[in-house]
């Protein structure tokens, strides 16, 4: 779905943004121009951010400890 209208981001985006290494609003503004114009979309922008990288941790503990 698209997040940011101005700039035409989807929230796709943020998350492959968040995969590729970004932790946080400010580095997937500077890379997508995301909440960078009216900003309505900042608050929900910060949401998925924090959600993916939440999700990123949960899938990077899980390959740190090997299956019983």
């Amino acid at each position: 779905m698209y997040v940011c209208l101005c700039k035409g981001v989807t929230d796709s985006q943020i998350r492959n943004a968040v995969d590729g290494g970004a932790t946080n609003l400010r580095q997937v503004r500077k890379q997508l121009g995301v909440a960078s114009q009216c900003g309505k979309c900042a608050c929900l922008a910060k949401e998925i951010v924090s959600s993916a990288v939440e999700e990123n941790q949960i899938d990077m503990g899980a390959l740190c400890y090997p299956l019983a």
